[in-house]
């Protein structure tokens, strides 16, 4: 039989690929949470090789009955680990699903992605290819590049993901393109350039339309979290004050000595290029809001979050977390937005999870809502979801952003990827889970309240956790966020 292609391989996936609810006969599904991003800036991430845990939230379909799942890893996953995800799930006992789970794992805990070490061991591919119905299998993965693309036509089953030729789309400028495409609200900004001088040209160009900006920010265009972006302090240089060459004189210095994460980012920039933007400041609040979709094969697009999104770091910019529900301000404008852009992406053929990130400033009672990047990957803001969705069997309602249970209750939640404490160190999944329900904190589904964790191999190494924190209004969930993290950081 002759070996199809990527593309081919992705015409067999149907409509109902990604249903466990109606379906009688749901899809089996191959996860493989294989981080294929820029290895100089996931290095940046602390215990970045455990992110692979974030996608255990997909063992959550296997509360359909039916359901079946393939998931692997790099190292071997502890038994805890799975079975506190599968403790959650409504009306399942854990001993049924895990008949219909098979955890496979490379023992290779190298920071290379998941799917080259897989390609590496045809013998283990096998085994898995065995576990998989050949013609009602795919496989999810965290994002898609050259290597999954690779794996999906090795294992000769589809991927639910978008194709790696399209990634430019989830790029620095290739989101500026398609805000403009979607004529969406943008910040002011560069063309893509690959060298430092022409980024030095790029810059004083940009000051040039914006005489008074006192801010920009810097992008590499294939940086992710905020970590491939610093801020380019203009108010400081006074060039308003001075003639072209001294501005470009200062503005070369300046970006000499800007504070990129990344330490050899001069590097990237030839590499993947960068573009300089407006930093946008001002108003009486400042948010960072995100609509997040679905690409379904056929192309329809659904609209499935909106979030305020929790950002830190040095420049501000790194993402922590999230709040569910964006603010209902502007929650109907972001959604607009996440139909127009997943339109367009599903024309341009993209497939499964993309977000859109924005920022908002008020003004009394006006909001200024401007698009910021593209992501066409699952992301932080994913999981958090997911886990909601499938814990209390409810649904967005697309009229109003908000969620709700079978109850009519609406949900609401805080969740990171990043609670980081020294404190934490040392702790073992076992001890967090004992603590946890100790203090009554863990998600009851009866309640509807409750706390959930992921990331539980960072735990005892990194001191870091991941948690989404549920309840039945903001307050609520932000209660429950400050309960759990009270009682984690009070051990002795």
């Amino acid at each position: 039989m002759t070996a199809q292609s990527f593309r081919e391989l992705q015409q067999h996936l149907s409509a109902d690929v990604d249903d466990v609810k109606a379906s009688s006969d749901p899809w089996d599904v191959l996860v493989v949470p294989s981080l294929n991003l820029d290895a100089h800036q996931i290095e940046l991430v602390k215990g970045f090789h455990h992110y692979e845990e974030r996608q255990l939230f997909e063992l959550i379909r296997l509360r359909q009955p039916n359901a079946r799942m393939v998931f692997v890893s790099s190292k071997l996953l502890p038994e805890l680990v799975v079975d506190s995800v599968l403790e959650l799930l409504p009306g399942v006992p854990i001993s049924h699903a895990r008949q219909r789970l098979k955890l496979f794992d490379t023992d290779d805990a190298s920071p290379r992605p998941l799917a080259a070490k897989l390609l590496e061991r045809p013998r283990l591919m096998q085994r898995i290819r065995q576990a998989l119905r050949p013609h009602r299998s795919f496989i999810s993965c965290f994002n898609v590049g050259q290597l999954e693309r690779d794996l999906s036509e090795a294992l000769q089953l589809p991927l639910l993901g978008t194709d790696p030729t399209l990634s430019w789309w989830g790029s620095k400028a290739g989101s500026r393109e398609l805000f403009r495409r979607c004529a969406l609200p943008h910040p002011d900004g560069s063309q893509l350039v690959h060298s430092f001088n022409d980024l030095v040209e790029a810059t004083l160009e940009l000051v040039g339309r914006n005489p008074l900006l006192e801010r920009a920010v810097v992008k590499l265009n294939e940086g992710f979290s905020g970590e491939g972006n610093a801020p380019l302090e203009l108010a400081a240089l006074q060039l308003e004050s001075c003639h072209e060459a001294e501005r470009r004189g200062r503005l070369q210095s300046a970006l000499e000595n800007l504070s990129m994460p990344a330490a050899d980012w001069p590097a990237l920039v030839e590499q993947q290029g960068a573009l300089v933007e407006e930093w946008l400041s001002g108003g009486q609040e400042l948010t960072s809001p995100s609509v997040q979709g679905m690409i379904h094969p056929g192309g329809q697009v659904e609209v499935l979050s909106t979030h305020e999104q929790l950002l830190g770091g040095p420049s501000g910019q790194t993402y922590l977390g999230c709040q569910f529900p964006a603010s209902q301000a502007y929650r109907a404008e972001l959604q607009h937005w996440g139909q127009a852009v997943g339109e367009e992406l599903a024309q341009l053929g993209a497939l499964d999870h993309f977000s859109v990130d924005g920022l908002a400033r008020r003004n009394g009672d006006d909001w200024d809502l401007q698009a910021i990047e593209v992501n066409l990957r699952k992301g932080g803001t994913t999981h958090p979801m997911q886990a909601l969705r499938y814990l209390s069997n409810g649904w967005l309602c697309q009229a109003t952003g908000r969620f709700l249970s079978p109850k009519g209750s609406e949900l609401h939640y805080k969740a990171t990827d990043n609670f980081t404490d020294a404190r934490l160190q040392g702790l073992l999944p076992m001890d967090l889970i004992d603590m946890v329900a100790g203090a009554g904190l863990h998600y009851d589904a009866l309640g509807e309240s409750g706390s959930v964790f992921h990331l539980l191999g960072c735990l005892s190494e990194h001191g870091k956790l991941g948690m989404t924190c549920i309840g039945r209004s903001a307050d609520e969930a932000e209660q429950v966020f400050a309960r759990t993290k009270e009682e984690l950081l009070s051990r002795p």
